[in-house]
């Protein structure tokens, strides 16, 4: 059956897909440029103004600078510890969490549903939480980014969708054969719902290599200091000097604001490069936990 288009809907069309192109060009430009930028000869970039469409020369002495620099490497190793331990601790617990809160017959299911989901709504705010972190002895210690982010309400409630739209038919023919609920849960519920734990680990991995808040209040070791945060003293702070000794020729100032793009290139791409392996479950998995409940 051939259905016919009425102008309206060719209209209707080309303002989609120019709104959509001017959406793609406004989000993808200013990475764009920071890529350029951090290509640019520093004193050339430094004199630019206006928009960057190509490298103005091509230079790699502010990637040099920037892994010159020791903080940035201990910056990577640490944040590669916060992303795997993290996110292993957010998975295993979710998971956990899910399953007890989606399975029928539990006692009290209902009430620490409503008391988990309040905590989306009402906290005690920062110094509160900053007492109960110095209390446990967290402080300067990367416990203290692991441990307080070990489960999003969010992310739980999502996973737990997921989990209570399996058949409870396959549990009740695992529990016939003997099965417990570990067993259930690893053989059973988790290949099944591979979708939505591949979204957990993205949102997970993506919250843990761009946390940096924590890590400014509760750690004063520089040697645990976290890629972002490294990242936010070089940008806020401008502390650059430590990547522009011993420079050459060349001026300070200019290299300073180059390895500035450098540094936030190295700082986006691995998470970048980590994604389109995990895109493809990305929509499925988030739908599936928005269907019931």
């Amino acid at each position: 059956m051939v259905v016919k288009r009425k102008i309206g809907d060719y209209v209707f069309d080309t303002i989609n897909i120019i709104l959509m192109c001017l959406l793609i060009i406004v989000t993808l430009y200013p990475f764009i440029y920071v890529t350029f930028a951090s290509l640019s000869n520093p004193s050339a970039m430094i004199a630019h103004n206006g928009l960057l469409f190509a490298p103005l020369g091509f230079e790699m002495v502010s990637y040099r600078m920037v892994f010159k620099n020791p903080m940035i490497l201990t910056g990577y190793a640490n944040t590669l510890v916060y992303v795997i331990a993290g996110t292993f601790i957010n998975l295993f617990l979710t998971t956990l969490g899910a399953y007890a809160l989606s399975r029928k017959g539990y006692y009290w299911k209902n009430f620490f549903m409503f008391v988990i989901v309040f905590t989306m709504f009402f906290g005690g705010g920062l110094i509160p939480f900053y007492l109960v972190v110095k209390t446990l002895g967290l402080t300067d210690n990367m416990l203290a980014l692991i441990l307080p982010p070990a489960i999003s309400t969010y992310n739980l409630i999502i996973m737990r969708t997921s989990f209570a739209a399996i058949p409870d038919s396959m549990e009740e023919s695992a529990k016939i054969d003997g099965a417990n609920d570990f067993i259930i849960l690893y053989k059973i519920i988790v290949p099944l719902s591979m979708p939505v734990i591949a979204v957990m680990i993205l949102f997970y991995g993506v919250y843990h290599w761009n946390a940096w808040f924590n890590a400014m209040i509760f750690l004063r070791n520089r040697n645990l200091y976290p890629l972002q945060l490294v990242l936010r003293e070089i940008l806020i702070a401008s502390s650059t000097d430590s990547m522009t000794t011993g420079v050459g020729g060349l001026d300070k100032e200019p290299v300073g604001e180059t390895v500035k793009y450098a540094t936030i290139m190295v700082a986006t791409l691995p998470i970048l490069f980590v994604y389109p392996f995990l895109q493809k479950y990305f929509v499925k998995g988030v739908m599936i936990g928005a269907i019931k409940g």
